[in-house]
């Protein structure tokens, strides 16, 4: 046991020894008191709830699901992964934490069962879309593998519904934002197929001499905070792309201290945009949607997959297929109309 030692003050002090820090540095827990009894009470009682907190530990390493509710597996998960997933994957998951699962989180999670997980999930869909549902569903399954692997997790999600968008022509969105303060950001995600963190991350110092944007960063706005993260969203968005020479001109025209082509707030550019589409009696798209568009028409100009997924950043010809290929009205009636009129002809 530590010794007690007598301040000059008149009060007694123990000095214990606890451990070592991070760093290998030896760390000690002071205890102060009037009186020599009194401190080494307190040491004493240190030492006792010092043990026990540490054979809580032990044990819950070993089995935490034991001791962890849902909603603590949560946090601790995101805690865990803070400094390998991406913000906005990390905010993704607080979101979640915040809304979805409320009345199973008080719950221990070897209380944890399938049926219980899954009433769960049904209540949320009554309000909630199957994406939503998928995203939260697929946040519990990988907090649930980390600190209670045993548990086999399968629950039914409600199956996603496809919806059919009728995109504008592109040439109608050029003349729509042709002139106007969303001209610049709109082009690099139609035209270059940037994402809007993308679109936003590009400084001019990112164009190389020879006309070139490489993307070296994005930029992203969660929670009311600016976000640079210095790599993109997966290994195939790391992309160098020509500088079409409208775009250039675009570009040649913004204020020489003007760091960032695209400096404003997403919800002001996608604001603007939606603003001009309802002048214009267009149908309602999302900023997103301009990547879509993209996609459309290298398929409508037969550009090969492995080019389309280089320029548009996607990891894989999945992605590509079955998320941004949309055909144009124009296209589709053209299609339409020649299997109709090889069906008539054989008829007649």
């Amino acid at each position: 046991m530590a010794t007690a030692k007598k301040l000059p003050s008149g009060n007694w002090r123990i000095q214990k020894y606890i451990g070592k820090d991070e760093r290998g540095k030896r760390v000690y827990k002071y205890f102060t008191a009037r009186t020599k009894k009194e401190a080494e009470h307190m040491a004493a009682e240190y030492r006792i709830d010092f043990e026990r907190n540490q054979r809580l530990r032990q044990e819950m390493a070993k089995n935490p699901a034991d001791y962890l509710t849902v909603h603590e597996a949560m946090a601790a998960y995101i805690e865990l992964k803070s400094n390998i997933l991406s913000p906005s994957t990390l905010y993704g998951y607080q979101v979640v934490m915040d809304n979805r699962f409320l009345d199973i989180q008080n719950m221990k999670l070897s209380s944890l069962t399938n049926s219980i997980i899954q009433c769960s999930i049904n209540k949320d869909a009554v309000n909630v879309s199957p994406k939503t549902l998928a995203n939260a569903s697929g946040f519990l399954s990988a907090v649930l593998g980390q600190y209670y692997p045993d548990f086999h997790y399968k629950v039914t999600l409600p199956a996603k519904k496809k919806k059919i968008k009728e995109l504008p022509e592109p040439a109608t969105i050029l003349s729509v934002v042709k002139g106007t303060n969303v001209e610049l950001p709109v082009l690099l995600a139609m035209w270059l197929s940037y994402r809007m963190s993308e679109v936003r991350g590009i400084r001019k110092q990112d164009i190389t001499k020879d006309g070139y944007i490489v993307l070296n960063q994005t930029k992203l706005f969660i929670a009311n905070e600016e976000i640079i993260r210095d790599n993109a969203k997966t290994a195939g968005s790391i992309r160098k792309l020509k500088v079409p020479d409208y775009i250039m001109k675009l570009i040649n025209q913004l204020p020489d201290d003007q760091e960032y082509l695209v400096p404003e707030k997403p919800q002001t550019i996608t604001k603007r945009f939606y603003r001009l589409l309802a002048e214009n009696n267009l149908p309602h798209i999302t900023f997103h949607d301009l990547r879509h568009l993209n996609a459309s028409v290298m398929v409508m100009l037969g550009i090969q997959e492995k080019y389309a997924m280089e320029r548009g950043g996607w990891s894989t010809p999945h992605v590509l297929q079955s998320v941004y290929q949309h055909t144009f009205s124009s296209e589709r009636e053209a299609v339409d109309k020649k299997i109709d009129d090889y069906f008539c002809a054989l008829i007649e």
